[in-house]
């Protein structure tokens, strides 16, 4: 006479189990990155250099808003660059520094956060090539240190390096103080960049375009160098 009650529990036990299965977490963090994608489409982020500030914020409260603004938009694939100039033509160098910076460490842990709740247990035991494997086996054991190179010399977009170091077992504290870190020679030279952006033919802002080609320079060959490392094993 309990057959009915105890085939109702194990439905509701299956149910449960599809709702909170990997990949159906996975579908979700795709479904909310292509919202947000969409949402920053239509916005336009990029107007900021353009269009400037809404003139109702001002100060501190403009500087959190935009911050906050920044880390969602880096969740969702909005180039940095464009922010990081922004920060700069906004608030001025230091200001514009700040604001950035933080905005990128929120980013980055927004963007882990998502990455490691719904998509690392699904993606693991995806990682069977070679060079995937060794990548992530130099996030998990070295994780301060990888992420430091990372950021210090960009080449992998910054949202996807932070989805990708979510797969790996990097721990939250080595990521997120790495990010800060590493990221701040690059974000500094945009933000000056973007505060100087109405006389590039001052030194300043040349300055900071020469320290950008020598990031990209050396990211490139750092990348080369690691490629002909994971060819090797």
């Amino acid at each position: 006479m309990f057959a009915p009650a105890a085939s109702g529990h194990g439905f509701a036990a299956r149910c449960a189990r599809a709702v909170c299965s990997p990949w159906l977490r996975l579908v979700l963090l795709c479904v909310l990155l292509a919202g947000g994608a969409v949402a920053m489409l239509r916005w336009e982020p990029q107007r900021l250099l353009s269009g400037g500030w809404p003139a109702q914020l001002s100060g501190a409260t403009a500087m959190v808003v935009f911050a906050v603004a920044y880390g969602l938009c880096t969740a969702v694939f909005v180039p940095r660059p464009v922010l990081n100039l922004a920060a700069g033509a906004l608030f001025g160098s230091v200001a514009g520094l700040a604001a950035a910076l933080v905005g990128t460490v929120l980013g980055a842990g927004l963007a882990f956060g998502l990455g490691r709740l719904l998509g690392q247990e699904a993606l693991r035991p995806l990682l069977r090539a070679r060079w995937l494997a060794a990548a992530d086996r130099q996030l998990s054991e070295h994780g301060f240190r990888s992420m430091l190179a990372v950021r210090l010399f960009p080449g992998l977009p910054f949202c996807a390096g932070n989805y990708c170091a979510a797969v790996s077992r990097v721990g939250w504290c080595p990521f997120l103080f790495a990010t800060a870190l590493g990221s701040l020679p690059n974000t500094a030279a945009y933000a000056v960049a973007g505060a100087r952006a109405a006389t590039p033919s001052s030194p300043m802002f040349l300055l900071a375009m020469a320290f950008l080609a020598l990031s990209a320079l050396g990211a490139l060959v750092v990348a080369w160098r690691k490629r002909e490392a994971w060819r090797g094993r």
